[in-house]
Formats: C-alpha cells, structure tokens, sequence
C-alpha cells in the first residue's frame, strides 16, 4: 500500500513542502490507516461522515489520547485539503475523554543516581536532556553548529512542530561536548575522503552539494554504521539511534535503585518541574520547552503542588 501512485503522490506534495520526515511518516501513518478503516476506499470517495466516524471510532473503541487524535485529525486534513483541495466542513466529532495524566518526575537525588551508573555517549545524552530540556532524539540531532559555549546554549533545529528554539547548555557538559565534537569532526574528515558526509535536509543538500563538507553540519552524535538517505538514497551518515540509549538507561535505572517508570522523556520532565522548583517563571520554561501553548507547561504546576499552594491539610491542623 505504501508503494501506491496515491500515496507516492502524497508523499511528494509533503516533500515539496519541506515537511519533515517525521512528520512525514507521521501523517502518511494515519492516511493508511484512515484508508483501511474504511476497506480501502479512495478517500474522494469518501467525506466527512467517514472522517467523523474514523476519529469517533479512535477515541471511543482504541481509547487514544486527544493530542493522539488531533493528529489524526491534522493527516486527514491535510490530504484533504491539501492534496484533494475538498473542504470537510464542520465535523463535529466526539473528542477523546482520556486525557494525559500528570508525567512523571525524579528528584534531583534520583538524577544523579541514574547518570552516575552512566558511562560514554549514554551519560552524556541524558545529562543534556536534563540540562537543557530535550527530547532524546532533539539531543541526537544536534550538530557542531548548534553548540554556543560562549553563551552556554544550544539551538534545537526543526523540533517538534517544525519549530526552532535555544535553550540552556549546562556547564557540566563542556568539556565532554567538545571531545565529541573533536571526534565527530575526525571522523567527518574521515567520511568526506571517500565522498561521504552526515546526512542533511534534502533541499540544502540540492542547493549547496558540498554542505556534507562543513564541519558545522556534522552531528555531535553520529552512527557508527553509514546508511543511504531515506530521500536521496545516497550514502550517508546519520545521528545515533535513540534506541541505543534507552537500552543504557534501563540497567542504570535499576542499579540506582529507582522504583518509577523512567524513560528519556522522564529527564525533560524533570527538567521543567525542576526550573519550576526554584522559582523560574513558568513563560520562560514554556520558551526553553519550546511548547505553543502555556497550559502544556502548566502540568509541571500540579507535579509539584503549586496549583493549590497555601492550601493545608486538614490533618497537619489538628
């Protein structure tokens, strides 16, 4: 199914564009899957009742999350909209009732724990998701250009959203940032000898060829193996799979002797309600999340309390 002219065409529409891969992936994921919910009908044949029916059918009978189902909703609008340039109208669907619980977070004793039962690249990757605030795969897309020591920031490049944003860079990383880049940029020298270099956006790969040359665009953390561009197909090297790092990080968790349900993201919550903690204003942790809407970063007010602040309990008055 994904080899279809149909879904070819789409896919071209989105790289034309300049969509991310990502979101790529994302949206085409839940146009096939639209498609099949309705026996693979062709979706002119198809309106907004089906539409309607398919997001209904997602929030009452797989009980997905509501920012699940809005993307959901995004992919179909774009095909149609987009793509077939039909209007959907008002569909008035039922929203997703399961909403996201409170996220877990360490204590900063339970952070140092885990990071000193680190070693290598693992350690410092979640050191950065902690010290900056990062999605693990925001920290392993990081390139030589989107470090400042000087300012002690770095530069997040198409995160979620499709957004750019800087946030702080901890001094504790320094010296280890710059023996992998020292590395990184060794093994690009490497690389470019026999013509190869880190991956880049396909557009800035057509316009300047030589760009795989500049020690700016090569990643902090690259692969160790060479894989061919999912657009170009040509010979590439990309960034360390997060996959690599969430394998080191469940051993660490356990010998710390941490009993919560700690994954990389658990670091960036941590991050936030942290910031919170100490008295940071809560717009500024919004910008350095890189969030668009405050109510998102206002969660990490119910993690530690403030929502209901000089409140008592009744028990503590007796």
């Amino acid at each position: 199914m994904s080899a279809s002219p149909f879904i070819e065409s789409i896919r071209a529409e989105m790289r034309l564009r300049g969509y991310s891969i990502r979101t790529e992936k994302t949206y085409l994921f839940w146009i096939k899957r639209f498609i099949l919910f309705n026996n693979k009908r062709h979706p002119r044949e198809l309106g907004a009742a089906e539409v309607k029916s398919f997001l209904t059918w997602l929030a009452t009978n797989n009980n997905v999350a509501m920012n699940t189902q809005k993307v959901a909703l995004n992919a179909i609008v774009f095909l149609y909209h987009k793509i077939m340039t039909i209007d959907l109208g008002d569909l008035g669907f039922k929203l997703a009732t399961k909403q996201r619980s409170i996220p877990i977070v360490l204590s900063a004793a339970e952070v140092s724990k885990i990071i000193h039962n680190m070693t290598g690249t693992p350690k410092l990757v979640v050191e950065i998701l902690y010290g900056s605030g990062l999605r693990v795969n925001e920290c392993l897309s990081l390139r030589v250009q989107d470090i400042s020591f000087e300012t002690l920031s770095l530069t997040v490049r198409d995160g979620k959203g499709n957004k750019d944003r800087q946030t702080l860079l901890s001094r504790n990383c320094i010296d280890r940032l710059k023996e992998h880049i020292d590395k990184a940029m060794l093994l690009q020298t490497t690389d470019n000898k026999t013509g190869i270099g880190p991956s880049l956006p396909y557009a800035l790969g057509a316009k300047y060829p030589n760009a795989f040359r500049a020690p700016g665009w090569m990643f902090i953390f690259p692969s160790k193996n060479l894989c061919p561009h999912p657009r170009t197909n040509q010979l590439c090297r990309h960034h360390l799979h997060d996959s690599g790092i969430r394998k080191a990080l469940k051993p660490a968790v356990i010998k710390a002797k941490v009993f919560k349900k700690v994954n990389c993201h658990t670091f960036r919550h941590s991050f936030a309600t942290h910031l919170l903690q100490t008295g940071t204003d809560i717009r500024s942790i919004q910008e350095l999340l890189g969030h668009n809407d405050l109510t998102t970063t206002q969660i990490y007010t119910h993690v530690i309390g403030q929502h209901f602040a000089g409140t008592v309990s009744p028990l503590d008055r007796l």
